[in-house]
């Protein structure tokens, strides 16, 4: 089972894939059967804002799996708030190298995330 808040970052994307294969009114049997075809693939990297040189950049912190992503659904400010502290989080949903979509998040707390190792995209 998948949260609705993620579903609702998901489904869209769905009925896009749908679409460029012809499925120009999917049913919701077909959005599901899409959906348990793609999740494998779905990654969550998860970032913080940070102050960089009068701006901000990303710095990113984690990167899961969907098969690693049930903890972090269930809760995600809690989730993030227990290992990275307060701050303004952003998550971005990828399938394979396809973006799905971003939410962001604001759990409160000490900034844990400053003494955390970046994430390494490469």
């Amino acid at each position: 089972m998948i949260a609705a808040w993620c579903w609702e970052l998901i489904e869209p994307y769905l009925r896009r894939n749908l679409g460029n294969r012809g499925v120009e009114r999917p049913t919701r049997k077909q959005v599901l059967e899409e959906f348990l075809r793609v999740w494998p693939e779905f990654t969550a990297t998860i970032g913080v804002q940070e102050p960089f040189a009068g701006t901000i950049r990303f710095k990113w912190l984690a990167r899961l799996p969907s098969a690693e992503m049930e903890p972090f659904l269930a809760d995600p400010a809690g989730w993030i708030g227990e290992r990275y502290g307060g701050g303004k989080y952003k998550m971005n949903l990828h399938h394979g190298l396809h973006w799905v979509n971003t939410k962001n998040f604001r759990p409160d707390g000490e900034p844990k995330w400053r003494d955390a190792p970046a994430l390494s995209l490469e």
